[in-house]
């Protein structure tokens, strides 16, 4: 997240499924804690230089941070442990969680690989759309989507936030990154509250995480300003790729 403003976040749920044995659903319980407070001291850098959008920060964040809040405090408890069966196979809430978050990681690893040109005619376009009355009914869906997705999965969405707050509000890339930051932060935050009182919460585990990644952060702020984002992300996209693949193997086939 420190070396281009956004997408390690992404890996927390695997690391607390498949290496620290967490179920699903604690699993992006905890990552919303970790996420929400490692974006919090990511976005100061940001808020520091006034890399912030405060009007796009309002616009996105309260839909969305009402709707992550509903998804952890009743539709996540509110799922059944095991959906269906085809014939000895069940497919569980932990199944279910884990490949919604796996076409997700898969998405977020395709807009990183995926190579930026820039197409002035289709710049003009969205110029035209931004200015466009409905343009609000558009940002607070896509709000909606991602507080759905945060809270579903943990993850913060910033490769969704990052594009809305290019084309649909035309705010500037430093502030749109610097505003995707602290709108993960609130979101993932507030997504927390709602896991209080459903789930039984390791502090000591959770404090160490959220403390190992915002040294990481930290140190990747200091290193982004000797390495370029853009040499690094299409290499991270292509990490996360295999990450996503190895969700949906690991989840399918290897039981």
């Amino acid at each position: 997240m420190g070396l281009i403003g956004g997408g390690g976040s992404i890996l927390s749920v695997p690391v607390l499924v498949y290496l620290m044995h967490y179920p699903a659903e604690v699993a992006t319980g905890y990552s919303l804690f970790i996420v929400g407070l490692t974006s919090l001291i990511g976005g100061f850098a940001f808020i520091k230089r006034g890399d912030i959008s405060f009007e796009s920060l309002l616009q996105f964040a309260v839909p969305s941070l009402i709707t992550v809040f509903l998804v952890r405090k009743y539709l996540i408890p509110g799922l059944p442990n095991e959906f269906f069966t085809i014939g000895n196979y069940a497919v569980t809430k932990q199944l279910f969680i884990m490949l919604v978050f796996a076409v997700l990681i898969l998405s977020s690893s395709y807009s990183m690989i995926k190579k930026q040109k820039v197409n002035y005619r289709n710049d003009a376009m969205w110029e035209e759309f931004s200015k466009s009355p409905i343009r609000i009914y558009f940002v607070i869906l896509l709000a909606i989507l991602v507080g759905f997705l945060t809270g579903f999965v943990g993850a913060g969405g910033g490769f969704i936030i990052v594009p809305v707050l290019l084309f649909f509000i035309r705010v500037p890339v430093k502030k749109s990154i610097g505003t995707s930051l602290c709108i993960i932060a609130i979101n993932s935050l507030v997504g927390f509250t709602g896991n209080l009182g459903h789930l039984s919460i390791n502090w000591t585990v959770l404090l160490m995480a959220s403390g190992i990644c915002i040294a990481g952060i930290l140190v990747g702020n200091i290193i982004s300003v000797k390495i370029s984002a853009n040499k690094l992300k299409p290499a991270f996209g292509w990490f996360t790729l295999i990450v996503g693949i190895f969700v949906i193997v690991k989840e399918l086939f290897l039981l």
